[in-house]
């Protein structure tokens, strides 16, 4: 930085441009707004010659106001990229690597910095001082940076131009910050330039304060002015050894004061209790108009957070993907049944009909020789026997096709429960991952909250701002108590849900297994009778029709998956 060699004399340094530094990037990035003139003006502090400039000092310098800068980085949302802050100037301004943003993985075009602003408190010397920001790879590859003077810094939201080490414009890097500018103000005089910037709300503060004020010296004056009634054995004696006199009262009647006397001691405690109850009553007050009630999520608005949505909309896709390959596996299954029901009703028709013309054959010719030989008792028994081997074939056939579609479902069911009972798993995981995260943010934000209360105390109440802030330290460990214990009640519920579920599920599926059989059962039925009513000619639309129904009814999980997840 020049103070280095104006404080060493010297008028006029020469820079060498062969070797793009840091320090040469630092004079490019002044030079930038004076006109690119390659020369800087020393300031007017450190020209005046009744003025001693010390670089190494931490106070404010006679003249100059110190600036309070504070940077968040704002671009909006995939390499890993991340930002460098460094501050130039005196050496108490001088803070190398100040600030270094985390990773932004996979967003290279449109990275995103969700992470609390660099603040730099206190800078002595604003128009000596630099503000660069760089950007590099994962990999530590430089991107591109700017260098900016603290005097040149305009608040508010900002797109930041990034440059090379040249000093060159880059064609699209740069990065939306949004930046604080304000003098600096010690934090002893931190309340009274709060009341110059609101002076409406600090005489609101004020007035209030002394209202509160007044009640309570009111009221410790009632309190003494009640003790001193109710004890007045102890300040007047005399009165005691006086005669009793009748004593008129507000009915107009009179009374001894031998008649019925109070005791002195619960004359005196009487008022001493009201006393005290008041200012507690008024305290609780006060803290629960200070406290704010933070209440933890419930598993229902738990599950309704977008990470545990995605995850059920992936297990829905998974189930039905599962149900659709056993569905393919049990088309291709019904396909190769009728293909061989088919097959097996041609050969049987054919069987049939080249007995009939034999017989029909063999009747003429016998009514012809007039042979005995094979007659119709013959070929009656040839035709019982071929209807009863087809009837046995088809049996068998038909057990066979009822096995196998038993079978694979049976293995779909198999499948849809283990894949339940890994998605039950992985709900039960992810649910309480959500759980833990929100209720560690609750955690942060009641802590803040916490520090907010206690400051709105100290700012409101002064006189008894100890005792206000212990009660209202007791009241926040409760707050903080009863949050902990709701957390941990809805941790607990999430962690008994997973056996509900794995009941349910369990109680579900073995009412499927049940009526497995009876519905295979049904449905080969229903299917061979179709195919005998029907014919040979319609022997492929009724088994189309009969498969839509067991494709329905297999449907069924994937439907009761979906309302599940609807649910």
């Amino acid at each position: 930085m020049p103070q280095v060699f104006w404080n060493a004399g010297c008028q006029l340094v020469a820079l060498n441009f062969q070797t793009i530094d840091l320090s040469m990037q630092l004079n490019l990035g002044m030079y930038e707004y004076n006109g690119k003139s390659g020369y800087r003006l020393k300031p007017e502090f450190m020209r005046r010659p009744d003025k001693h400039f010390d670089p190494f000092t931490e106070s404010t310098v006679d003249g100059i106001v110190a600036n309070t800068l504070s940077v968040k980085f704002l671009t909006d949302k995939k390499v890993g990229v991340y930002v460098e802050i460094d501050m130039f100037g005196l050496p108490v301004d001088t803070r190398r690597k100040a600030f270094k943003t985390k990773t932004s993985q996979s967003n290279a075009i449109n990275p995103v910095w969700d992470e609390e602003p660099i603040v730099f408190k206190k800078v002595v010397l604003p128009t000596l001082a630099s503000l660069r920001i760089a950007v590099y790879e994962e990999g530590g590859k430089f991107i591109g940076h700017r260098i900016i003077p603290v005097s040149a810094i305009r608040p508010g939201y900002r797109y930041i131009g990034l440059r090379n080490e040249k000093n060159q414009a880059l064609t699209l890097p740069a990065i939306f910050v949004y930046i604080e500018v304000k003098d600096y103000v010690p934090d002893t005089f931190a309340d009274v330039i709060e009341a110059l910037s609101n002076p409406i709300r600090y005489v609101n503060l004020m007035e209030q304060r002394s209202k509160q004020l007044a009640a309570l010296t009111l009221e410790e004056g009632e309190e003494e002015k009640d003790t001193k009634e109710a004890d007045p054995g102890v300040e007047n004696p005399s009165e005691v050894k006086s005669e009793p006199k009748p004593v008129p009262v507000e009915n107009g009647l009179s009374h001894a004061p031998s008649a019925a006397p109070k005791p002195a001691s619960q004359i005196s405690t009487q008022p001493q209790s009201t006393g005290s109850t008041k200012p507690a009553a008024k305290t609780e007050d006060l803290i629960q108009s200070v406290l704010t009630e933070m209440e933890a999520q419930t598993i229902e608005e738990l599950k309704q957070q977008k990470g545990f949505v995605r995850e059920q909309r992936r297990h829905y896709k998974e189930m039905k993907d599962l149900v659709k390959k056993h569905h393919k596996k049990t088309t291709e299954m019904i396909k190769e049944h009728t293909a061989k029901y088919n097959e097996f009703q041609h050969d049987y028709l054919r069987k049939r009909a080249v007995l009939l013309k034999s017989a029909k054959r063999d009747g003429k010719k016998r009514c012809l020789s007039s042979s005995p030989e094979h007659g119709p008792s013959f070929f009656e028994q040839e035709l019982a026997n071929l209807d009863q081997d087809s009837g046995q074939k088809l049996s068998e056939l038909k057990e066979q096709q009822q096995q196998q579609l038993l079978n694979l479902r049976q293995e779909q069911y198999y499948s849809e429960k283990y894949l339940k009972k890994e998605h039950i798993k992985q709900v039960i995981e992810k649910l309480t991952a959500i759980a833990e995260e929100s209720q560690s943010n609750q955690m942060k934000k009641i802590k803040e909250l916490c520090e907010k209360e206690k400051l709105e105390i100290n700012r409101s109440y002064v006189n008894e701002v100890v005792q206000h802030i212990k009660r209202l330290e007791d009241a926040q460990t409760k707050r903080h108590e009863k949050l902990v214990e709701t957390h941990k009640s809805i941790l607990q519920q999430i962690l008994d849900e997973k056996p509900k579920l794995q009941n349910d599920l369990d109680q579900e599926y073995q009412d499927k297994f049940r009526r497995l059989p009876l519905e295979i059962q049904e449905f080969v039925q229903e299917s061979t009778k179709r195919k005998t009513e029907d014919g040979e000619q319609e022997v492929l639309p009724s088994s189309s029709s009969t498969l839509e129904k067991l494709m329905q009814k297999g449907a069924q999980s994937e439907d009761d998956t979906e309302e599940e997840k609807k649910d």
